[in-house]
C-alpha cells in the first residue's frame, strides 16, 4: 500500500484496486482509521482527536487531488506524494 503523505507523525496510505466508496487509510502510532475522502467521515477504525482533527483539514486541503489518487490507484497507476499539513 503506497504512502502518500506524512506529517506530524501521521502516515497517509491508499490501496491499490480497494473497495468503494473512495478512501484513504491514516495511521498514527497504533492507532489507524480509514477515511471517506468526499465525506471525511471515518469509516473504520479510530484515530485520537487532535490527530483525526489534523487528518481532516489536510484531506480538506486536498480533496480533489486525493480523488484523483483513488481513481489512478483502482486502475493501479502509479501514486504520488501530496504535501504535508503546514
Amino acid at each position: 500500500m503506497p504512502e502518500i503523505c506524512r506529517f506530524y507523525g501521521i502516515i497517509i496510505k491508499m490501496y491499490f484496486a480497494d473497495h468503494a466508496p473512495p478512501h484513504f487509510h491514516a495511521y498514527y502510532g497504533e492507532h489507524e482509521a480509514v477515511i471517506d475522502i468526499r465525506t471525511f467521515a471515518v469509516l473504520k477504525g479510530n484515530l485520537p482527536p487532535r490527530a483525526l482533527g489534523m487528518v481532516t483539514e489536510w484531506a480538506a486541503q486536498h480533496q480533489q487531488e486525493l480523488l484523483t489518487l483513488w481513481e489512478r490507484a483502482s486502475r493501479y497507476q502509479p501514486l504520488y506524494k501530496l504535501p504535508p499539513l503546514q
